[in-house]
């Protein structure tokens, strides 16, 4: 009896490992794996060939009965390019796909997104680029997605919440940008972000994991980076209303003094000159220099006006040629001025008295074309050409040098008027400062 029955047993084997073989997924699942690796370069060679069945292919793994391809695994083989079209999406039994570390390109396959039992997506280690497709919250049975060690871009998208299955998330080491949506998986165990371009404050859902899935985010901020809090940013009226008086004196004093450190190692440099100039030539006292009458707007126009600098000096411009209209023109100095009008402007342009000093007469002059600039108009200042001219060159270098000091743009020379332009800063008069607005 004994015999008999190891008899059945082994034809029962021999039957059902025969019926086994037997068995194929379908034709179409068999030529779209065909289809992938012919359009899919490799360096590898796998042996996928029509004398061997299907589910014995490498890295090919099918269901119980042999009947739909439920795995593919080509980790590492050697894949470049882009993965072809219409191939993997025909595999809609697959449940694990595998092509990491690999050279792919391209954007994320968008068969890969046709695949409703896939359950892990492995990609990490490729050259994808583009962004990750909202698409990707169709997957609704994924538990596992790797994208990481690529070239992606562009936002998280807030459709990965759709991905309720979801365990393990990890999109680190690319280029993706923008703030964090709020994920709220609850079964999510694993998440990180680390090493993109992310900003903003890392939302609450979030913040249950380490920091180590963040780092290499130098504008991500909030828990759980303790070392990069977020600060509200106050508006303009709160910031105004936390300076202290002392602090607000002392901003407003360095300011006015920086602003005019210029203008005074200008008015030292013309009054050496000056006196240079007398010593050489036996000159008498400076009283005898005609002054200069001051420069007012008027109120009729708002133009410039003012004596000489708008009658004698504006019809000289007009009426001379050749070397005199070189020796009368506004001159601009520095290498980063970004002005282009001349001395018609200025003279046509709205003036606004700003201050009178020991130097002269300050003027806020809007031109027809906008720009705002602030004219320096220079009283009992005698000096040659060249000397004024370096002077003005020296002085626009040492305002160069140091952010504190208003930049010196330009300056006119005649025998009777000598104006210095500089820039308009609009932070408002030290009585503001002190007082508010």
């Amino acid at each position: 009896m004994g015999a008999p029955l190891l008899l059945l047993w082994a034809l029962a084997a021999v039957a059902a490992a025969l019926g086994g073989a037997a068995a194929e997924p379908p034709q179409q699942e068999r030529s779209a794996l065909q289809a992938f690796l012919a359009g899919t370069p490799h360096e590898r060679a796998l042996g996928w060939n029509a004398s061997v069945p299907a589910c014995a292919w490498t890295g090919i793994r099918c269901d119980a009965a042999n009947a739909t391809v439920t795995e593919l695994h080509l980790p590492g083989i050697g894949l470049i390019g882009r993965v072809p079209p219409g191939t993997l999406g025909v595999l809609k039994g697959l449940q694990v796909l595998s092509l990491r570390d690999n050279r792919l390109l391209g954007d994320i396959p968008s068969d890969l997104f046709d695949l409703p039992q896939l359950r892990k997506l492995y990609v990490q280690g490729n050259l994808l680029t583009g962004a990750i497709p909202d698409e990707v919250g169709r997957l609704a049975s994924l538990e596992h997605l790797d994208l990481s060690r690529n070239n992606l871009t562009g936002a998280v998208p807030s459709e990965l919440n759709n991905l309720t299955r979801l365990l393990s998330l990890r999109l680190d080491k690319n280029r993706l940008s923008g703030s964090l949506p709020s994920i709220s998986i609850s079964r999510l165990q694993t998440f990180n972000v680390s090493y993109n371009d992310l900003d903003g404050s890392i939302p609450s859902s979030l913040a249950r994991f380490p920091a180590e899935s963040f780092a290499g985010n130098i504008h991500l901020c909030g828990e759980p980076l303790v070392d990069q809090p977020c600060q509200p940013v106050p508006s303009s009226s709160k910031k105004r209303r936390k300076l202290s008086g002392a602090a607000v004196v002392a901003i407003a004093v360095g300011a006015g003094a920086a602003a005019l450190l210029a203008l005074v190692l200008l008015a030292l440099c013309l009054v050496l000159l000056r006196r240079r100039r007398r010593e050489a030539s036996g000159e008498e006292d400076a009283k005898t220099t005609p002054p200069t009458r001051g420069l007012t707007p008027s109120t009729a126009s708002g133009e410039m006006m003012g004596g000489d600098f708008t009658t004698s000096s504006s019809k000289d411009i007009r009426a001379a040629s050749g070397a005199a209209a070189e020796r009368s023109r506004l001159v601009f100095v520095g290498k980063h001025h970004h002005y282009s009008f001349d001395l018609e402007d200025l003279l046509r342009a709205s003036a606004e008295v700003l201050g009178k000093g020991s130097l002269g007469t300050s003027y806020k002059a809007v031109l027809e074309e906008g720009t705002t600039v602030v004219v320096k108009r220079l009283r009992e200042v005698a000096a040659a050409r060249r000397e004024f001219a370096a002077c003005v060159e020296a002085a626009a270098a040492a305002a160069a040098e140091h952010r504190n000091l208003v930049p010196l743009r330009g300056y006119y020379y005649s025998k009777d008027e000598k104006l210095l332009v500089v820039d308009y800063l609009p932070g408002g008069s030290l009585s503001a400062r002190l007082h508010g607005e």
